[in-house]
C-alpha cells in the first residue's frame, strides 16, 4: 500500500485533581467546545466530549501520527492553560495525573456518543470510581483497586 491509512478510535476518560467538583454547567460546555478545538489543532477528530463537575470523557480519532498520550497531555495541559486565563476563580483547578484510554471498534462510536452526551443522566446512580473500575473490567485492564485512587 503506498500511502498510509489508519482508523484509530479512543475514548479517553480523566479526572479533576482529586476528583474535586469544579466544572459547572456553563463551564463546561464551553471547555468542551475548546478541547474540540484543541483535538483539531493537533490534528486529531473530537467525535464527542462530555462530562460531570469532576471528569471527562473523550471520544477522538487519533491522527496516524499522534499517540495517546501526547494527545492527552496536550488536552490536559492547553485546556488547564485556558480554564485559569478565562476563570479566575479556578487557579488552583487541575487535571489528575492519569487516564484511562480504551480502543474503539468502528462499529461502537455511536453507542459511545450517547454514553458520552448522557454522563449527567449516568451518573445520579453511579459514581465516577465505580465507572472506572467497571471499564478497567469490561476492557480487561490488569488492576489492582486498592491502588487505582492513589
Amino acid at each position: 500500500m503506498p500511502g498510509s491509512y489508519s482508523s484509530l478510535l479512543c475514548h479517553v476518560v480523566f479526572s479533576t485533581k482529586d476528583r474535586r467538583p469544579l466544572l459547572g454547567a456553563e463551564v463546561q460546555k464551553r471547555l468542551w467546545d475548546y478541547m474540540g478545538g484543541i483535538l483539531k489543532r493537533h490534528q486529531c477528530t473530537p467525535l464527542a466530549i462530555g462530562g460531570t463537575a469532576d471528569h471527562v470523557h473523550v471520544l477522538m480519532g487519533l491522527d496516524r501520527d499522534q499517540c495517546v498520550a501526547d494527545a492527552v497531555r496536550d488536552l490536559k495541559s492547553n485546556s488547564t492553560r485556558w480554564l485559569h486565563a478565562e476563570y479566575p476563580d479556578l487557579s488552583g483547578f487541575a487535571w489528575q495525573e492519569g487516564y484511562g484510554a480504551f480502543s474503539v471498534g468502528i462499529a461502537g462510536v455511536e453507542r459511545n456518543k450517547a454514553y458520552i452526551h448522557r454522563q449527567g443522566e449516568h451518573h445520579r446512580t453511579r459514581t465516577f470510581q465505580e465507572e472506572s473500575l467497571a471499564f478497567l473490567n469490561r476492557h480487561g485492564v490488569e488492576h489492582d483497586p486498592r491502588y487505582v485512587w492513589g
